[in-house]
């Protein structure tokens, strides 16, 4: 009962809420309503090794879930097989989206953004390569999402949301900010869609400035800078 993970009956964790406020708003924006979901940090059956990625769904051919329902259908299923391990790495998966991203981004009319949710309650222990993974994926149209649940110390995250400063590290440097922090302790007491509109309010920019300034495919729309409720 202890773990952020605890489900008591249909009462929805901070995971699962974060997962749903997040969903609703951008499965409309995707044709197919498949989505890969994976967990990081675990110990899987049968053989019990740790794994820094891993298919919800349990099925490593096919990790996509359809819709949010199955997205939350598969962590339910996960949550009660897995033995939930550190350490926390979330390089694995940050390389694992870009790869489809770069891949996507090969193609002549490139039309794909992928968004990243990573939701964490834990202090990154990869920290370097995950500003790495940032810093190569910020030249690919995707875009990361970082929800931090419960009450750890998420410096290190701020650091990656790259608002006030561009990301860098080892003379490399972000070719744009694509990472968005949000704290879920600041809105689990409001509105789902509260915390929705403020972990997605930087996507707008994050898409025109990869198409604008990176992929140069011409002039984009900009985004709407209006009050944020």
């Amino acid at each position: 009962p202890s773990s952020l993970h605890y489900i008591l009956g249909n009462r929805p964790n901070q995971y699962t809420q974060a997962i749903t406020a997040v969903g609703n708003v951008i499965q409309d924006y995707d044709s197919d309503q498949l989505y890969p979901a994976y967990g990081f940090g675990a110990r899987l059956p049968p053989t019990w090794q740790v794994s820094h990625q891993f298919s919800l769904n349990g099925n490593p051919a096919d990790p996509n879930c359809h819709g949010i329902g199955g997205i939350l259908a598969a962590y339910h299923q996960c949550i009660n097989s897995v033995q939930l391990y550190g350490p926390t790495n979330a390089s694995p998966i940050i390389n694992n989206v870009a790869a489809m991203a770069r891949e996507a981004a090969r193609t002549q009319q490139a039309k794909d953004y992928y968004i990243l949710l990573l939701l964490t309650d834990g202090i990154l222990t990869d920290m370097a390569q995950t500003i790495q993974g940032i810093i190569s994926a910020s030249e690919l149209p995707m875009s990361v999402i970082i929800v931090g649940i419960g009450d750890a110390d998420f410096t290190d995250m701020e650091r990656l949301d790259g608002d006030d400063k561009v990301l860098s590290m080892g003379g490399r440097k972000a070719k744009r900010d694509i990472v968005q922090f949000v704290p879920f302790a600041d809105f689990k007491n409001g509105s789902s869609a509260r915390l929705a509109a403020h972990v997605l309010k930087e996507i707008p920019q994050q898409v025109c400035d990869m198409y604008n300034d990176v992929m140069h495919v011409g002039p984009m729309f900009q985004p709407f800078q209006g009050p944020m409720s």
